[in-house]
């Protein structure tokens, strides 16, 4: 089981491959939003912004998300870090129930060229 501190890192790691993405993804993040993350078997909470294709995480708290960003993803912290390191494709881990994305409409559309 991934650790609190590895899921951090894990954040951390994707804001920055956001950060640098061009294309379809590069314009999908272009976006100024609240975000949370929930690791839900480590039972906490990240919270944030993604703003400028960058994900920056203010905050954590145990449970879950205190109030509702408007982008929301639930996963497991061993999904969170293989999704990061490529181990895990969103898309498909997504469309299984293992990672939960809410956002809305106009969000998720313009957050499909991530799939």
């Amino acid at each position: 089981m991934a650790t609190m501190a590895e899921c951090r890192t894990a954040l951390d790691r994707l804001s920055d491959n956001l950060a640098s993405a061009d294309g379809d993804v590069r314009g999908a993040v272009a976006l100024n939003r609240s975000l949370s993350c929930r690791i839900t078997d480590l039972d906490v909470t990240f919270t944030g912004r993604l703003e400028n294709g960058r994900i920056t995480v203010l905050d954590h708290h145990p449970g879950p998300p205190r109030e509702k960003a408007e982008i929301r993803l639930a996963m497991t912290g061993d999904d969170l870090v293989a999704m990061v390191s490529g181990e895990l494709n969103f898309a498909k881990a997504w469309a299984s129930g293992r990672v939960k994305l809410e956002a809305g409409f106009r969000d998720l559309l313009k957050l499909r060229s991530l799939l």
